[in-house]
């Protein structure tokens, strides 16, 4: 035993650690479950076709249902959001529970799942807080949670890591220890992202629809330019792959961004933030569209005028950033999926699950789109969004007098210094 905690490198002394270790060989590739329908109908088919039809049909499908969810509004998408995340958590940890052998480990599920719940408590109770503000302060049962929020996630998490150390067993300390961290990583991967993407949602529908659908077609794009044209192995990870496939998914997914992104744009149902109606208790969609979505003329550069025959063209702003939203889609993100290939190969599974005939689990549909969301998050931070003064005066309005009174001539002093007074006495 002691040689195989050395045998760290390679995927030798992985296998050979996996099965001296704990009992066995990993997880076989799952079997086909194709719907019988579809079999019966493509049976007269070649493998490689059967598996495009399957693939063509179902991709088709779940467009079709990411539609619904889009029309059905925001309340809907965030509960879908969080089932994606439930059910991805799900396909991680079962597969650390069968490749450990964990089925005589104390409490580990159970643990398993009472992190999720205390996690997504902090992460949606900091949402509420903030989204959710006048409503939080109009009910005094969630002020005073919204008040001891972290105080009270942080108990949650100690009586679940308490609860870890009172569960060892000396017999399986190490593995004990492996899934602990399997599951925190799991929770890191997961949930923390699902909670980016409502964050993104909350800035607007189009910065939620524009990337989950940029990496879509990519994944479409760079399937379909592969099958057909793919030559070029492109990565050892995962050798289906091809430089052809890369590269025409990268062209058609900027296409695919600047036009939806125009068509959007017109919209106020898609560009305005989610906000929460107090006087309805509803979500609206409704303002002024901001510079970003209204129509600006851009000189064309001299080098491109002569091929185009345009001087000037009249664009969103926003589809310039959705230049920078599809080639990360494209370029960064399927290293998402090349990261999910390495760990299914780590673990000599083919699929997360088999959730989606042809697809595999949910995982394997989302393992490129956490990467996206927090790049979009972090996109909105570093260049689009600026201080809100909505949520300025609702913090003011919670402060004591004496503060709101303090802060009240502050301000009036700093504007009469900048001459947007004039003086204390007119104001």
């Amino acid at each position: 035993e002691s040689e195989s905690e050395n045998k760290l490198d390679g995927e030798t002394a992985s296998d050979s650690e996996s099965k001296s270790e704990f009992g066995g060989s990993p997880p076989v590739p799952t079997s086909d479950d194709t719907p019988e329908v579809l079999n019966r109908a493509l049976s007269n088919l070649s493998s490689r076709w059967k598996n495009w039809w399957v693939r063509g049909i179902l991709t088709l499908a779940m467009i079709t249902f990411f539609f619904i969810i889009i029309y059905l509004g925001p309340m809907v998408l965030m509960t879908i959001v969080m089932c994606v995340q439930i059910k991805c958590f799900h396909e991680i940890i079962t597969i650390g529970y069968n490749v450990y052998h964990s089925y005589d480990l104390p409490w580990f599920r159970t643990l398993s799942w009472y992190f999720l719940l205390c996690v997504n408590y902090f992460f949606y109770g900091e949402t509420v807080t903030d989204y959710f503000f006048t409503l939080v302060q109009r009910e005094e049962p969630l002020r005073i949670l919204s008040k001891y929020h972290r105080f009270i996630s942080f108990a949650l998490y100690l009586t679940g890591f308490c609860m870890f150390v009172l569960s060892l067993v000396k017999k399986h300390y190490r593995l004990q220890f492996y899934m602990f961290g399997w599951t925190h990583v799991t929770l890191l991967i997961v949930v923390t992202q699902s909670h980016l993407i409502i964050h993104n949602l909350f800035e607007g529908m189009i910065w939620f629809i524009v990337p989950i659908s940029c990496v879509i077609c990519n994944d479409i794009m760079a399937y379909m330019f592969g099958f057909f044209f793919g030559r070029t192995p492109l990565i050892k990870l995962s050798p289906k792959k091809t430089w052809e496939g890369f590269i025409g998914g990268f062209f058609a997914t900027v296409l695919f961004g600047l036009l939806l992104s125009y068509v959007m744009s017109g919209y106020r149902c898609f560009t305005c933030p989610v906000e929460f109606n107090n006087d309805t208790n509803s979500f609206t969609v409704d303002c002024e569209p901001s510079e970003l979505f209204q129509l600006q003329e851009y000189n064309i550069p001299l080098v491109l005028q002569s091929v185009v025959g345009w001087k000037t063209v009249r664009m969103y702003p926003f589809q310039i950033h959705s230049i920078a939203l599809s080639t990360f889609a494209s370029l960064i993100g399927p290293f998402g999926g090349f990261f999910a290939s390495g760990f299914k190969r780590a673990f000599k599974i083919k699929d997360f699950a088999n959730t989606i005939p042809g697809h595999g689990g949910i995982m394997d549909r989302f393992d490129c789109q956490y990467l996206m969301a927090t790049f979009v998050n972090v996109y909105i931070a570093s260049f689009i969004r600026g201080p809100n003064p909505s949520k300025l005066i609702q913090q003011f309005l919670t402060l004591r007098p004496d503060q709101q009174l303090h802060i009240f001539n502050t301000l009036k002093a700093h504007l009469v210094d900048k001459g947007m007074l004039g003086g204390l006495e007119d104001a």
